[in-house]
């Protein structure tokens, strides 16, 4: 029994990893989907690049800096109780590559390829693995200092704070840095508008994340005797709301109706296990609504470049989401209680202001050292010539 146990519990996580990877695909299309046409091929290329130097550089060095725990032995230690060390690693893996795959789309049409490359070695190696640590192992002795000062830990069950608020505020910092694209924001006060290249991959984009989405919450209970119904409902009210939500402000607008759903999951994550299903309706609506509000604040009247807005979506509906638990996860919200707003508000301050600071300095060395930003004309050809040396679609056609 004990080893039907153990296998059920190395599928589930399996499981989970392989949902949460396929969301992978949801960020590439997401940002194809809204970039101009001379950088989908860059969308495509980056996710995948980003992905496979997170693994190896996860592998040899960030899972140890959040779990103290290496794979440098042999393959017969790593192949015990059914390789579940090793396939809880894969599924973490897939959380700590969202980190890059988020920040890609704020930096997206002017970023050079190789530094990016590098920030993410950075950022996966060490950066993410220390508030991961922090927040998920106890590390510093931080969470032990909130329960002895606030009588609760810092609660984030699946990444509100931990992935996306830190992925978001990285990307502030990282878009800061670069400055708006080319002829975005005119002299003359004018704004040139760059709308989405193609809706249709844009929702699918959406669509993916959102299916992901399950596997990324409800498996972070990471074994089977702990999966948790409500942790599902509770997702999808909070996609429900956040969508609605989104619809209403935004005016119909589809760029606003699909990212909607991921602002109301962004928000939930953090009290997903804790939650009413209506405090998560609530949670992601506010959700939806703080990503409409301030990605139309952010673009037009701050001037901030953030191509995807994933500094409202993922860095604000993020902190949302970890103050959100400490409020709805309270009894007397409906929650299941056990956690305190003031571990909520400690814990979400030390992880954003982790952030935003490890990717300025990050970012802020690669722009002194090796360049951030391709060359004014590099930019006007677009980074699928530029870099790849093809484009999307291309117009020259070969006749057989």
């Amino acid at each position: 029994m004990d080893a039907l146990q153990q296998g059920a519990n190395t599928l589930f996580i399996l499981l989970g990893a392989v949902m949460v990877l396929a969301m992978h695909a949801g960020f590439a299309f997401l940002e194809l989907g809204t970039v101009r046409r001379k950088n989908q091929v860059n969308a495509l290329v980056k996710i995948l690049a980003d992905f496979s130097v997170s693994t190896v550089v996860y592998f040899a060095v960030g899972y140890s800096v959040a779990y103290g725990t290496h794979f440098f032995v042999g393959a017969e230690q790593l192949a015990a109780n059914n390789g579940y060390g090793l396939v809880k690693f894969f599924f973490l893996l897939t959380f700590a590559a969202a980190i890059p795959a988020i920040i890609s789309g704020g930096i997206a049409e002017r970023a050079k390829f190789w530094p990016q490359l590098i920030g993410t070695a950075v950022l996966v190696g060490f950066v993410y693995p220390c508030f991961e640590g922090v927040a998920w192992n106890q590390q510093w002795g931080v969470q032990a200092w909130l329960l002895a000062h606030t009588g609760a830990e810092f609660h984030d069950f699946a990444g509100s704070v931990v992935v996306h608020a830190v992925g978001g505020w990285v990307a502030l910092g990282a878009v800061l840095l670069l400055g708006a694209r080319s002829n975005r924001y005119r002299k003359d006060g004018a704004i040139s508008a760059h709308p989405p290249s193609s809706i249709p991959f844009l929702a699918l984009g959406a669509w993916v994340l959102t299916v992901g989405w399950f596997g990324f919450n409800v498996m972070s209970a990471q074994t089977l005797d702990k999966v948790s119904g409500l942790v599902a409902v509770n997702s999808l009210m909070a996609m429900v709301g956040g969508t609605l939500v989104a619809l209403v402000l935004g005016k119909n607008d589809p760029g606003f109706v699909h990212n909607g759903p991921l602002a109301g999951l962004v928000a939930v994550c953090a009290g997903s296990d804790l939650m009413h299903p209506l405090g998560a309706l609530v949670v992601g609506g506010v959700g939806g609504a703080i990503f409409v509000v301030m990605f139309t604040l952010t673009q037009n009247k701050w001037k901030i470049d953030d191509v995807l807005g994933v500094w409202p979506l993922h860095g604000l509906c993020g902190t949302w989401g970890g103050l959100a638990a400490g409020i709805f996860g309270l009894p007397a919200f409906g929650g299941l209680g056990g956690v305190s707003l003031g571990a909520q508000c400690a814990g979400t301050l030390i992880g954003v202001t982790w952030a935003f600071f490890s990717g300025l300095l990050v970012y802020g060395v690669l722009k002194m050292t090796l360049g951030l930003r391709m060359s004014q004309e590099e930019e006007f050809d677009g980074a699928d010539l530029s870099i790849h040396k093809i484009s999307a679609t291309p117009e020259r056609e070969t006749n057989w």
